[in-house]
């Protein structure tokens, strides 16, 4: 159950990879709590109908495309925000790709896209918004990263290296950071679209398949989302794991 923030708490929350799985989930979250959401992705039709969804509630929400593997395209979406509002104070670094393969088989495009959308994307998103912060001394970062930045499993090597990789940046950031607040949301597997693009079909079937059993709702990733922002100002929640009672 959401419970709408008061006026003075009400945040203005960037949500990367928003027009399906956490990143929806979130944003219909924090909306209904009262923030003001700005939403990117690629998927522009996706976002519309959202933003028309969460407005006609009643709701703050607005949209823009964004691709984060591109600089550019992430500073002009963090740039908008600013000019519109004033300020960011929260980033959800979310836009993540899952394609899962053995190492052998040299999928190398698809190595890079993981790099490219789940590091790399993050990197872009920190540091589009962190001069802003930094100068009001007030922010919040939150990047996905998953259960799999605490292990490696064949066929999701180089996707735990990107979620590795989240989780010591994050770490390092927030070490930086007195004013910025940091967070790490390790997901377990979650029922969304991560497996449904990419990758070898044996493996990504199998995921399929665990998530029909032990699989949990995306909305469970943005309630804790929510709890780390609705946090005091002084109070940093470093990382949060939810995964489903079920997973082994």
């Amino acid at each position: 159950m959401n419970h709408p923030v008061p006026s003075p708490d009400r945040k203005i929350v960037l949500v990367t990879g928003a027009s399906s799985g956490i990143g929806e989930a979130t944003a219909r979250h924090l909306a209904a709590a009262g923030h003001h959401v700005v939403l990117g992705a690629r998927r522009v039709d996706r976002l519309d109908r959202l933003v028309t969804e969460l407005t006609g509630a009643g709701h703050r929400a607005e949209s823009a495309q964004l691709d984060v593997t591109d600089r550019d395209s992430v500073k002009a979406f963090v740039a908008g925000a600013l000019g519109r509002h004033g300020r960011v104070d929260v980033l959800v670094n979310n836009a993540g790709v899952m394609p899962l393969s053995l190492m052998e088989e040299l999928r190398v495009d698809e190595w890079d896209q993981m790099i490219d959308v789940n590091l790399r994307g993050v990197l872009h998103g920190i540091a589009a918004v962190l001069p802003a912060m930094r100068e009001r001394r007030s922010g919040h970062i939150i990047n996905v990263a998953s259960t799999a930045a605490h292990r490696v499993d064949p066929t999701g090597v180089v996707y735990c290296a990107t979620k590795f990789a989240v989780r010591a940046v994050s770490d390092g950031l927030r070490q930086e950071s007195t004013d910025v607040r940091v967070t790490v949301v390790s997901p377990g597997l979650t029922r969304t679209e991560l497996t449904h693009s990419g990758g070898n079909p044996g493996p990504q079937n199998a995921v399929r398949a665990a998530l029909e059993t032990v699989g949990i709702d995306a909305s469970a990733i943005a309630q804790a989302i929510g709890y780390a922002i609705a946090q005091p100002a002084d109070v940093n929640v470093n990382e949060v794991i939810v995964q489903g009672t079920a997973q082994a």
